[in-house]
């Protein structure tokens, strides 16, 4: 469904120069979703998929068993839409202080990301709202305060202009508001995470909420693993998620073009229907690829731990490595020793 410009220009002007900056209405948007059957049908089948992966969390002896391999995969594939080369293998090296094969910068990244999709997620369980304050504590997490991070004001919003696409702001792909209308965007967002003025159901509300603040683009860097991090949040948050499970990343990766094409697309003619059947297919593809995964891994390390209990006197040893291993699948001598 097309629908009028969603936000409006402004003409700003830095350094000699003049452009336009977007600058997006408030959620949720105007006129209202257009919930044809199809676009219903493709949300329902998401919430089954995704409710299917949720339940999978209580067959979990050890919820550990998966959490530590499906978080770090989302890192690894939500760094990678940015550009960063850590594979699994690497950012599981560096976290055993061992040499990963791609820039030692890279792969402390995706551990970044880890942390800060932990922090999100204690706090929240600590009964924390998923608020802006939340949002900026995560991306001090995230960006850190060293390396490439060091100059990029962790944790604080943008008092500059930023641009996506292009060497300046004049040929740039988008431009983001400018400075002087964040406070007041960022207010609104915040607005539509409460549920206010109206309440909107949580998996559709992570969908538009993923591109309002893309649209935003709050902070001079980390803004794409902040905004698909923030999907994980909020579904923690309305209860749609127990444990972060879903690797969305996936998809938005192995469908780069179309995904940008459709936050792009969302601002400039409303077509909010496009996006959310991408985004509804991709939780569908997800989460139904996440749950066939799951359950191999755990018959299987069941399984293996039957074969360990019939060793006689080793078998204590054997299982704690066996346990250990399902925590961390890549592990030194020493990190075994300490387990």
């Amino acid at each position: 469904m097309k629908r009028p410009l969603q936000g409006r220009y402004l003409k700003v002007a830095t350094a000699g120069e003049s452009f336009q900056a977007f600058v997006p209405a408030p959620l949720p948007p105007r006129p209202a979703i257009d919930w044809t059957p199809a676009l219903r049908g493709r949300f329902d089948a998401a919430l089954v998929a995704l409710g299917r992966l949720d339940a999978v969390t209580d067959l979990l002896p050890n919820a550990a068993l998966l959490l530590y391999s499906f978080v770090r995969k989302e890192a690894v594939l939500s760094s990678m839409i940015e550009g960063t080369q850590s594979s699994l293998a690497d950012l599981m090296l560096f976290e055993l202080d061992e040499q990963p094969g791609v820039p030692l910068e890279d792969a402390r990244e995706v551990s970044r990301y880890v942390a800060a999709l932990e922090h999100g997620l204690q706090r929240l369980r600590g009964g924390f709202p998923l608020s802006l304050r939340l949002l900026r504590e995560v991306h001090a997490m995230l960006i850190g305060d060293s390396g490439r991070g060091a100059t990029l004001t962790p944790g604080e919003f943008r008092t500059s202009q930023v641009w996506i696409g292009g060497t300046r702001p004049g040929n740039a792909v988008f431009v983001p508001p400018p400075v002087n209308e964040i406070d007041d965007c960022l207010r609104l967002f915040e607005r539509f995470l409460h549920d206010q003025p109206e309440p909107t159901p949580p998996l559709v509300k992570a969908a538009l909420a993923h591109v309002q603040f893309e649209t935003i683009h709050p902070f001079l860097d980390g803004n794409g693993r902040l905004g698909r991090l923030l999907i994980a949040l909020q579904l923690s948050a309305d209860g749609l998620m127990r444990e972060p499970l879903l690797y969305l990343s996936l998809h938005f990766k192995e469908h780069r073009q179309t995904y940008y094409e459709l936050l792009n697309s969302v601002r400039l003619t409303g077509d909010w229907e496009a996006w959310l059947e991408f985004f509804a297919d991709a939780v569908l593809v997800s989460a139904t690829l996440a749950a066939t995964s799951a359950r191999p891994l755990l018959e299987l390390a069941a399984a293996d731990g039957q074969r360990i209990a019939v060793l006689g006197r080793a078998a204590a040893s054997a299982l704690a490595i066996h346990q250990a291993l399902q925590r961390q699948p890549i592990a030194t001598a020493a990190s075994l020793a300490a387990t």
